[in-house]
């Protein structure tokens, strides 16, 4: 497997995580049809590494395009989105795709995506080439988003984290897990995390959402989630993080008061929606104590942030609410 991206904290950064120098690391025009390129996924694959790009059109119709890339920074994303051919259901109907997550587990790569069936819902689908992909049955009724897959099976059934929603941009959203024993059908859904309140951490009063695929560590499931705060001028996204029990995931056992990385640079602040720092993908290295978050941008672009694995981990268990 090729070494994860990585920059070293730079020398006047106490942060626990920093952002890449050279973000944003793909723009919103890498493709010809592209308005913009954000919130995507990326995992190892062969030699380097392959994604699932959330690109919008110039109609800004929503798509998954698969990529390639020999160092997970440099992309070749696919001119033409992801063609889904019929996995355990022959109901592959999407009248949109956003908000891609990849996972592999077990034979295959699993995406989960948003799904638009008379409103958002979580497509659930597989490869195992990124050439083919084959759609299975949506996960949940609408209305629901950010579906999150865990790396392996627990307690002998796939789990997924989801958040529950509406039809539009809703003011309220709690973290949720489920189960199932084949892909296809899902159940026993128990609540992981909640907003917190104002005066205790209002980067993430409004909404919270699950990022990348969960992290097994020593110290249990390392959650990347993101925090909304509504705004005077609306919503503004954070990126946090939480350690979940490692055999009962509903269980939150840590969760931070402070984000890891708020919107602060240009990039992040100025884009089709201002204000936001949304995590979808992360890569690691235990041995090399190194951590590589994908996230996108003012909900138009792709950038990277690094931190110490460890460190991220000690973070959130110091800084717990």
């Amino acid at each position: 497997m090729s070494s994860i991206p990585w920059q070293d904290r730079p020398e006047n950064s106490n942060d626990v995580m920093w952002r890449y120098s050279e973000n944003p690391i793909i723009n919103r025009y890498a493709i010809p049809s592209s308005n913009s390129i954000f919130n995507s996924a990326v995992v190892p694959f062969g030699d380097g590494f392959a994604g699932v790009f959330r690109c919008d059109n110039k109609a800004v119709q929503m798509n998954i395009f698969a990529g390639f890339s020999k160092n997970g920074i440099d992309w070749d994303i696919n001119h033409e989105p992801i063609v889904m051919q019929a996995g355990n259901t022959d109901m592959i109907e999407s009248a949109y795709k956003y908000d891609p997550r990849v996972v592999f587990i077990e034979d295959r790569y699993w995406i989960t995506w948003c799904n638009g069936y008379n409103g958002p819902t979580i497509g659930i689908g597989y490869t195992f080439d990124f050439k083919e992909f084959f759609q299975c049955e949506n996960a949940f009724l609408p209305f629901n988003r950010n579906g999150v897959l865990f790396p392996q099976k627990i307690n002998g059934k796939y789990a997924m984290l989801s958040r529950p929603s509406d039809n539009g941009h809703t003011p309220f959203g709690d973290i949720w897990i489920s189960y199932s024993p084949d892909m296809k059908y899902w159940g026993e859904h128990r609540l992981v995390m909640k907003p917190t309140p104002f005066e205790d951490s209002a980067w993430q009063c409004t909404k919270v959402g699950a990022g990348p695929i969960p992290i097994l560590t020593e110290e249990g499931w390392l959650m990347i989630y993101h925090g909304v705060i509504n705004t005077c001028n609306g919503f503004r996204y954070a990126m946090g993080s939480a350690l979940l029990d490692v055999d009962s995931p509903d269980k939150v056992k840590y969760r931070t008061q402070p984000y890891l990385l708020g919107p602060a640079e240009l990039y992040e602040m100025v884009g089709d929606v201002p204000n936001v720092v949304f995590p979808c993908a992360a890569l690691h290295d235990e041995k090399e104590d190194k951590l590589a978050v994908y996230y996108g941008a003012a909900d138009t672009v792709v950038a990277i942030a690094f931190g110490k694995l460890s460190e991220v981990i000690q973070f959130t268990k110091d800084n717990s609410l």
